[in-house]
């Protein structure tokens, strides 16, 4: 198994912590008992039977109106195969932000399963992306064993995140954490926020254990993914506080069991997987609606999220942000209005230019870390919440399988006894 992947459904996997601050793979579990899945296209239905969520979220009706085309993704990750046959053609030049061998090949499987979920075609018995028609960048970064390996360069998720800022794609995705809050890499992010870029992060898989608050996913201008399952229930793991922003499936998933690329597993792909198809989720909502901004297409995001009856209307779980992402709600019942272009629904916040590609980029000559470097504290970070709260269902059309149900009571045990563990939902 790769880094980041487990034997144990819901149960965290070997985070495998980088030295310093820099990122882990956000934990891809596999359920208790692992299948393997071989790739020949013998299996191809076999496998896409798999991803439970494509039905679940009606994909035949939403790839009648979009399928992601015209919108690139930067895939910050531990790079992406391109040879796979699904992948063929959906993937653009990227960056080694490792300064290793200059490539952008995938050491572990986990950048690969990502690009998969989002983009991939399904041929040769492949994953099918929820959004096939997007594209992908890759940028590559090194988790603990290949920092180990190949003394790659320390700030390597910095340098990833200002190239995606600085890159045609309109969406960045990193299903990736680190518990460490660092200056380069705040200074990265807010340049991509001031780039207009819709930025997701993994909110992490240790929910059920420390639950502590991970990076990207705890800067304000992120936006952080909780993993859902097919009930539409939040994930045991699935770490959270007001941090989470959003939700979207991440268990009972397929993924490449490991860097050989010849089997797929089906377990708990947490986090990591959610992210990617929230990423998705937006690639197909932005497409639709090509005119609109990164705020725009946040905004009907989070108002079409799928949520409960008895959800409080103004108020946000600290289990699964806003709710369930539900494109097609947004793109086919045109649920959500996208509102002020201007204005973040993040930070609530005018953003310069509306969102533009060239907004809040650094004049020349300007120092692009020496300030976030001095600003670099928790203060500025979504600070956890330590209460919690039961998540609600939702009796919406697009309920197929629990996939807009809001996630049961969370039930932790402490001492050999079980209770139920009731927080305060924050407001939006």
């Amino acid at each position: 198994m790769t880094a980041g992947m487990s034997q144990v459904r819901k149960r965290s996997g070997s985070y495998g912590l980088r030295r310093g601050p820099l990122f882990a793979v956000a934990a891809i579990g596999a359920s208790a008992m692992v299948v393997g899945v071989a790739v020949p296209a013998a299996v191809a239905e076999d496998m896409q039977s798999k991803q439970w969520y494509l039905e679940a979220m009606r994909t035949d009706e939403i790839w009648k109106s979009t399928t992601g085309e015209g919108i690139k993704i930067a895939l910050i990750d531990t790079g992406v195969n391109a040879s796979i046959p699904s992948l063929k053609g959906q993937v653009l030049k990227g960056l080694d932000a490792t300064e290793t061998d200059g490539t952008t090949d995938d050491y572990s499987g986990h950048g690969t399963t990502m690009a998969e979920l989002i983009a991939g075609t399904g041929e040769g018995g492949g994953l099918k992306g929820l959004a096939p028609g997007a594209e992908i960048i890759p940028m590559r970064i090194a988790n603990e064993e290949f920092e180990e390996k190949h003394n790659s360069k320390a700030f390597d998720n910095a340098s990833a995140i200002r190239a995606a800022a600085d890159s045609d794609a309109k969406i960045i995705n990193v299903s990736l954490g680190s518990q460490f809050l660092e200056a380069q890499e705040k200074a990265a992010v807010q340049y991509a926020y001031k780039k207009g870029k819709l930025f997701f992060a993994a909110v992490g898989n240790t929910g059920h254990k420390g639950n502590k608050a991970e990076y990207p996913a705890n800067y304000p201008e992120v936006v952080g993914v909780a993993a859902s399952d097919p009930e539409g229930e939040v994930a045991d793991t699935s770490q959270h506080g007001d941090f989470v922003d959003i939700a979207a499936p991440g268990i009972d998933t397929p993924f490449w069991c490991d860097e050989t690329f010849s089997k797929y597993c089906v377990g708990n792909g947490g986090t990591s997987t959610a992210t990617a198809l929230a990423s998705a989720s937006a690639a197909l909502i932005w497409s639709a609606n090509p005119d609109w901004t990164a705020n725009q297409v946040l905004r009907v995001m989070f108002e079409s999220a799928g949520r409960g009856d008895d959800w409080k209307p103004g108020t946000v779980s600290n289990y699964l942000g806003h709710g369930i992402v539900r494109p097609n709600a947004a793109i086919n019942r045109g649920i959500g209005k996208p509102g002020d272009p201007d204005v973040s629904p993040l930070t609530n916040e005018r953003t310069t230019a509306g969102g533009s590609s060239d907004a809040g980029a650094p004049k020349e000559g300007a120092a692009k870390d020496d300030d976030a470097a001095s600003s670099a504290s928790g203060s500025d970070a979504k600070a956890p919440d330590a209460d919690t709260a039961n998540a609600a269902k939702d009796t919406g059309d697009d309920s197929q399988l629990g996939l807009i149900l809001g996630g049961v009571a969370l039930v932790a045990v402490l001492a050999g006894g079980a209770f139920a563990v009731v927080r305060r939902r924050r407001s939006a």
